[in-house]
C-alpha cells in the first residue's frame, strides 16, 4: 500500500531535498508541497493524503495552527469517509514548547530537522501505520514532561474506566515507548494478541494513536 505524503515547509529547498528522499522508497509518494500553513490546510482537504511532514515556523499559518485544524476536523466534508491524516512535526532541540504545543495539536510523532534519509522515511512509515511511537528518547522525554505539566494542571478523568487489567498493562508498555514486538515479549504473548488490546485501549478511551496514549497514560500517573 503507497503511503501517500504531503510535505509543509516554506523553504523550497527543504521541501524538494524531503520529497526527493522519501520518492526513493517505492512505497511512498509525494502528492503535494506546500509553503505554509494555510496552503497546506488546502492542499490536504484536497488531496487527502495519509502523511503530512509539517514544519512549525511557517508564515501567514505556522504548522501548529494547521496541525490543529487538520487533526481536529476531516478532510473532506463531502465525504464521510474521508479520514484525518497523521502529522509528522518536523523539530529541532531548542523548540521544545513548540513540541509540547504540536502535541496538544495532535500531531502523531516528530522528527529532528537534522534526521538522517533512513529516520524520515521509518519515521513517515510509523505514522502512517499508528502501530509504534515515533520516539528516540529524546521525544520521550519531551511527551513525558509535557503530560505531566498539564497533569499538574488540572484535574484528569478516571484513568482505567473500562480497561481490563490486560489492557491496562499493555497502556503502561505503550507509554514506555515499546512497540507491539517488545510488549508481546514483556507480557509473553503473542503479537497479533497484543495488537487487539492496543486496538482496544485507544477505542475505549477514544485515542486517536499511540502518540495520545502515552500522553493519556502520563496525565493520568499511570507511569511517572
Amino acid at each position: 500500500m503507497t503511503i501517500r505524503v504531503l510535505i509543509a515547509d516554506d523553504q523550497v529547498m527543504i521541501r524538494d531535498g524531503l520529497a526527493a528522499l522519501l520518492s526513493s522508497d517505492p512505497e511512498i509518494e509525494v502528492i503535494g508541497q506546500a509553503g505554509n500553513g494555510r496552503e497546506a490546510v488546502a492542499m490536504a482537504r484536497e488531496l487527502d493524503p495519509d502523511v503530512i511532514v509539517m514544519d512549525i515556523r511557517m508564515p501567514e499559518m505556522d504548522g501548529l495552527a494547521a496541525t490543529a485544524e487538520l487533526v481536529g476536523e476531516p478532510i473532506a466534508d463531502a465525504d464521510p469517509a474521508a479520514t484525518r491524516p497523521k502529522v509528522l512535526v518536523l523539530t529541532t532541540f531548542d523548540l521544545d514548547e513548540y513540541v509540547y504545543e504540536a502535541l496538544g495539536s495532535g500531531a502523531s510523532g516528530f522528527l529532528l530537522k537534522d534526521a538522517s534519509a533512513a529516520d524520515l522515511v521509518s519515521g513517515v512509515r510509523v505514522v502512517a501505520a499508528g502501530d509504534a511511537l515515533l520516539a528516540p528518547s529524546i521525544t520521550r522525554r519531551l511527551i513525558g514532561d509535557f503530560a505531566r505539566r498539564r497533569r499538574h494542571q488540572r484535574p484528569s478523568p478516571k484513568a482505567t474506566a473500562g480497561l481490563t487489567p490486560r489492557e491496562l498493562d499493555v497502556l503502561r508498555l505503550i507509554a514506555r515507548g515499546l512497540s507491539n514486538a517488545e510488549i508481546a515479549a514483556e507480557l509473553v504473548l503473542a503479537e497479533q494478541t497484543v495488537k487487539t488490546h492496543v486496538g482496544h485501549v485507544l477505542t475505549k478511551l477514544t485515542l486517536r494513536d499511540r502518540t495520545q496514549a502515552v500522553v493519556y497514560a502520563y496525565e493520568n500517573g499511570l507511569v511517572g
